[in-house]
């Protein structure tokens, strides 16, 4: 019988505010253990959260971003539970009135587009961290209170590959809006997977597992890969899928059982007595509308449109905000915006994926990238000749005129000096100029070569090759 996954998830970004959710406390990631806390997120006897208003700007964004319904109305409530790195024995989130509902991620298939559908959008603060080691576990509440959206997706998606489309766009988008750096290894960004598999046609959803402990797009595949194959053995075996939860172990790249999944009820949800309801109107909502970034999609399809550029060009360049920029930024200066593309995909992400680095990280500027494009563009130094420019701006971030004029790579265009040279290797190249007279038109490239050689890359190719052919063609 052929099984089909079905698969939805739910994702955590921590959010880029200076505070935390319900207290000044800071939220820089880093810091020595237990020193970004104060009584309110330690949960001490007496005091009060109050709500930083950022977080309710960020959660806005996101919802006009992935086309949700704004709830006008929202409320916090207490999920209880008991865990060491949950000082106050319960976790302020949302549960019947959230923020957001509804609204998808577009992610792009092998068929094309497809819309993840969503549930919820809600807030809520973060619990600390557990750290275990051999003389014992340690709690560090640095995290606790750091603020939260967690998004939860129908389950729509079929494949590990469709599920790691999802997080990347939802990462990109969150990036593009500047409200969480989505960084999966230090945790901004988290991710727990549901998965459960049913015979192909049929519309019951399966006994579901739960996955986590997947910090990175490759391990989320992986885990949901091997989770299909083990459900699909337990059923095929004439056994039934418990319903629980299981970790990912990235050194036997397996699922391991960690425990029967709670269910929601179990949490004891009610309205938090200490935190207001939430109201919004169309007045707020409307003034984050109008400052709104461009999104991801909408500047892809605005650089192929504007650019001229390449679908899969546009798409790489548009993968980052910070890409996307420094592509813009350059093309201000100089316009020609497809050789501007391909030195910056070709040559600088060339670099800089050999080094783990980021277009951040670059000594190169936008502007002087352009730069090296116009000395191209206006024949001052040859593309052979800008490839080892770029070297040297990539070491040292000098500015591409300085480095051409400090070690002489000026092309030469004086057709009378090249003249000169051109005569001189056809001179020293019989057998080729022999082999050019009975039609092999093909040697030009050979003649050519003699000539860049002996100029050391700097004469002008056009040049070279209208001398090349004139004199071939006398002779």
């Amino acid at each position: 019988m052929e099984y089909e996954p079905v698969i939805g998830l739910e994702v955590h970004i921590q959010l880029s505010t200076k505070t935390k959710i319900f207290c000044s406390c800071s939220t820089d990631f880093g810091a020595n253990p237990n020193t970004h806390t104060c009584p309110v997120c330690l949960g001490m006897p007496g005091v009060l959260p109050v709500l930083n208003k950022k977080v309710v700007e960020y959660a806005v964004k996101l919802g006009l971003a992935l086309n949700c319904d704004i709830n006008k109305f929202s409320r916090f409530a207490r999920k209880n539970y008991f865990y060491p790195d949950l000082p106050k024995g319960y976790q302020i989130s949302q549960y019947e009135l959230p923020i957001l509902e509804n609204g998808f991620v577009e992610i792009e298939t092998d068929d094309g587009y497809k819309k993840i559908t969503l549930e919820r959008i809600h807030m809520e603060e973060d619990a600390g961290k557990t750290i275990h080691k051999a003389d014992g576990s340690y709690v560090d509440l640095n995290r606790t209170g750091v603020p939260l959206l967690e998004i939860v997706s129908n389950p729509v998606m079929h494949t590990p590959k469709e599920a790691s489309e999802y997080l990347k766009a939802i990462r990109k988008t969150v990036r593009y809006l500047g409200i969480c750096d989505g960084n999966m290894e230090e945790g901004s960004m988290r991710c727990d997977a549901n998965i459960s598999i049913r015979p192909k046609g049929q519309t019951k959803l399966g006994t579901k597992a739960e996955l986590k402990n997947m910090n990175s797009f490759k391990h989320v595949e992986k885990a949901l890969s091997y989770e299909i194959e083990r459900q699909t053995a337990i059923i095929e075996d004439g056994d039934k899928i418990i319903q629980e939860t299981r970790l990912w172990d990235e050194k036997n790249q397996i699922t391991k059982s960690m425990r029967t999944k709670e269910d929601a009820f179990e949490y004891r949800y009610f309205p938090d007595p200490d935190l207001v309801p939430i109201l919004i109107d169309d007045n707020y909502i409307n003034q984050i509308k109008n400052d709104m970034p461009e999104l991801p999609k909408a500047k892809y399809e605005r650089f192929v449109r504007e650019y001229s550029l390449k679908e899969d060009d546009a798409r790489i360049l548009t993968d980052e905000k910070h890409l996307a920029d420094y592509f813009e930024e350059a093309c201000k200066i100089h316009n020609n915006p497809t050789a501007i593309a391909n030195w910056i995909l070709t040559e600088m992400l060339g670099a800089l994926n050999k080094e783990n680095k980021t277009i951040e990280d670059s000594l190169i500027k936008p502007n002087q990238i352009a730069k090296l494009v116009k000395l191209i563009d206006n024949n001052t130094i040859s593309g052979k000749i800008g490839k080892s420019v770029f070297a040297q701006m990539y070491k040292t971030g000098d500015e591409p005129e300085k480095i051409v004029k400090e070690k002489g790579l000026t092309q030469i265009t004086d057709t009378g000096k090249l003249e000169n040279i051109v005569d001189e290797v056809i001179k020293n190249n019989e057998k080729a100029v022999e082999n050019y007279k009975s039609g092999k038109k093909n040697t030009i490239g050979f003649f050519v070569g003699q000539v860049m050689k002996a100029t050391k890359g700097k004469a002008n190719p056009k040049i070279v090759n209208e001398l090349l052919i004139k004199k071939l063609e006398e002779i």
